[in-house]
């Protein structure tokens, strides 16, 4: 991205765009490590075929739900709770997407302060050289996929209208995988003069989808479509609202004022225990056991103002953001209900009342400052501040019974972020760039929960603090060659974890840990040094290379450093691949494009410890390495139309990504093996 983008300063930062109509994915099920092909170092749990959740990661953080990431939608958030839970459990269709904007670490300052920046999904907007477009995509795939998305955007004079509605539906690639996903979007932005806009936004997602449940090693090499549970189901009905307005005062000036609000469920039944415990027929009862009922209820309403604005020292020009934000959240959770013996989604209790309730609250206020200074022609300083204070709450019971009940807590937490970037431009299109950002990931509210009645949990616990340091160079040559190489260090501070103490459970924070590596991204296009290029084509060769070192570096409790086989120290983060490599090619000429890509990941483990061989329920133990490769063909035709095919995971590789040590397991999380789509689209 540019230095200064929208109300965003990037001077020095470590980021990436990927524009959605230059990807040639499989958009249909938000096939992420297509999607995302082009950012070096990114990890991918592949364990969801449905693309109804993302679960992404970089520099050895946890993929879960990518929760790491401040994860936003046109420059919202849309986790559940940013500080609290932060989940994200909605993915928008790519299909409706225009560009996913990534910036690294170095986001805390302007964004929030998670360790693995910020991933912003932008929402296609009407195209403002046509009164009316329309856009439909058809798809047809392997195992039941039928996808439909269809759009429609109106631009009359100062008034625009965008909206779109999508709908996925397959049986699955497992057994007992079935979904059933519909999306809605709507916009209308109005522009009375070229200083003003005003818009409003509203999303709707809501999907039924059945949980397959963990495998046990033995169960996954023996056959990875299988499944030993028929009864979990889960649905998470989401809704985002925006209004943002913007005010330019003049060409150096710009105030951007935006309100947001989330209403959203989080609904699961089923069998959760461990995957060695079949769910058959109780002889007693005459039926299946009663399922498990977990619900969670999620409301959210935020603000942020920002402005931006080009000032002069020295006779040059340079580039102050600064903004304030405040923001709350609200989580009811109720676990632990008596649900019925059925087979079908039904989140009714059928007798009793919640085993757990907790009422969660998060107050947050933050306002940062970050310039660009233009030191000279080439070399620009951009240094910035944020502060962040965060406030949780706490009340309900775990156990119905009087020790059950927890004491109505509150934590208060002030936070400074400092950072610094720095770029040199060594030429017209290239440069070296340097930065250091602070980041914190506040206590959680299951990290503030205790799991039983007999667990404690250390009343100082500390957020996790650390930083994001990288140094790279990037840029272009002509139109042959594309590179960003950078090595980078992230130190991650105060990791929270459980220790035995007086034969209890402990929580409290554990240790460090850091991640260091290299990150490269080169691409060529051959046939631009060639006259009669346009003859020939346009082959495109990529490659994503990054190697990953993560371990942990520290470990707080002393009485174990003792004994080698508890200590943490030196041993791997858990689920941090060592290396993630993916090459690529792409061919187009006139109106037929064909792209293949290859991707590589190495091996992981489960826990700190480093397990080697897995356990009972097979939550613990090595996820072994793997290489699986796709492959895309596309054809356009009479000028609006185009049909696109592909198949994935082309030699039926058997692998995982993710041994879960809950929902939606317990155990092994297969990725999905050798699927089919064909898509027709139309675009008017």
């Amino acid at each position: 991205m540019n230095e200064v983008e929208d109300m965003k300063v990037l001077a020095g930062k470590k980021n990436e765009v990927i524009w959605l109509k230059n990807t040639n994915a499989d958009l249909s099920i938000n096939n992420a490590r297509q999607i995302f092909s082009k950012v070096p170092g990114l990890n991918v749990w592949e364990n969801d075929g449905s693309g109804i959740q993302t679960s992404i990661s970089t520099r050895g953080l946890s993929p879960n739900r990518s929760w790491e990431f401040n994860v936003r939608q046109n420059g919202v958030d849309i986790s559940s709770d940013v500080f609290g839970y932060p989940e994200a459990y909605f993915t928008p269709p790519t299909e409706a997407v225009e560009k996913i904007e990534i910036i690294r670490g170095a986001a805390a300052l302007q964004f929030g302060p998670q360790f693995g920046g910020l991933i912003n999904y932008v929402i296609k907007k009407a195209p403002l050289d046509k009164p009316v477009s329309f856009e439909t995509q058809q798809t047809i795939g392997a195992y039941g996929l039928v996808n439909h998305y269809s759009s429609l955007g109106i631009t009359k004079e100062k008034i625009s209208f965008f909206g779109y509605f999508h709908n996925r539906t397959a049986k699955g690639w497992r057994e007992n995988s079935q979904y059933d996903i519909g999306t809605g979007y709507a916009s209308l932005r109005l522009t009375p003069s070229k200083k003003l806009y005003s818009e409003i936004q509203y999303t709707r997602m809501n999907y039924q989808s059945q949980q397959p449940g963990g495998l046990t090693d033995s169960l996954f090499y023996a056959n990875p479509r299988q499944s030993l549970r028929k009864r979990n189901w889960m649905s998470t009905p989401w809704n985002v609202f925006q209004w943002e307005s913007g005010y330019s005062f003049n060409e150096n000036s710009r105030i951007k004022l935006t309100v947001f609000a989330l209403e959203a469920e989080r609904n699961s039944v089923g069998v959760l225990g461990s995957i060695a415990t079949p769910d058959t027929i109780n002889s007693n009862l005459n039926s299946y056991n009663p399922r498990q009922i977990d619900r969670d209820a999620y409301s959210t309403l935020g603000a942020e103002l920002r402005l931006i604005t080009n000032w002069k020292i020295f006779n040059r020009s340079n580039t102050l953001a600064s903004g304030i934000r405040i923001y709350r959240s609200n989580t009811y959770r109720r676990a632990l209900g008596k649900g019925s013996v059925g087979n079908d989604f039904d989140i009714n209790l059928t007798e009793g009342t919640w085993g757990r309730s907790l009422f969660f609250q998060t107050r947050n206020q933050a306002a940062f400052l970050e310039n660009i200074f233009r030191i000279s022609s080439r070399l620009t300083i951009t240094p910035g501040i944020r502060l962040e204070q965060i406030t949780s709450t706490s009340e309900g019971y775990i156990k119905l019974e009087e020790s059950g009940w927890i004491e109505p807590t509150q934590q208060k937490r002030t936070q400074f972020l400092s950072g610094l970037g720095i770029e040199y431009k060594t030429g017209k299109k290239s440069s070296v760039y340097m930065n250091f950002s602070q980041n914190f990931r506040p206590v959680t509210f299951s990290e503030l929960t205790p799991s039983a009645t007999t667990d404690s949990i250390d009343q100082k616990l500390k957020n996790a603090t650390g930083y994001n340091a990288d140094a790279g160079f990037r840029g272009s040559i002509g139109e042959v060659f594309r590179y960003d190489a950078n090595v980078f260090y992230l130190h991650y501070d105060n990791r929270i974890g459980n220790i035995l103490l007086n034969g209890n459970q402990f929580r409290t924070n554990i240790g460090a840990s850091y991640s260091k590596g290299v990150e490269i991204f080169v691409e060529a296009n051959p046939f631009s040094l060639f006259k009669k290029r346009d003859k020939l084509g346009v082959l495109t060769l990529y490659a994503t290379l990054s190697y990953i070192e993560a371990r942990y570096s520290k470990w707080d409790d002393e009485s174990k450093l003792n004994d080698p086989l508890k200590t943490y120290v030196n041993r791997r983060v858990e689920n941090a691949p060592q290396y993630i490599h993916r090459l690529g090619l792409s061919y187009s000429v006139k109106q037929f494009s064909f792209s293949y890509q290859l991707s590589s990941v190495g091996d992981a483990f489960a826990d700190a410890l480093n397990t080697e061989k897995s356990n009972t329920s097979a939550t613990n133990g090595k996820i072994p390495a793997y290489t699986v490769s796709d492959i895309t063909l596309g054809f356009r035709f009479l000028k609006h139309y185009s049909l696109r095919g592909g198949i994935n995971n082309l030699t039926d590789k058997q692998y995982f990504t993710r041994r879960a040590g809950g929902y939606p397991g317990p155990g092994i999380l297969p990725g999905m093996g050798r699927t089919w789509f064909i898509s027709l689209g139309v675009n008017l």
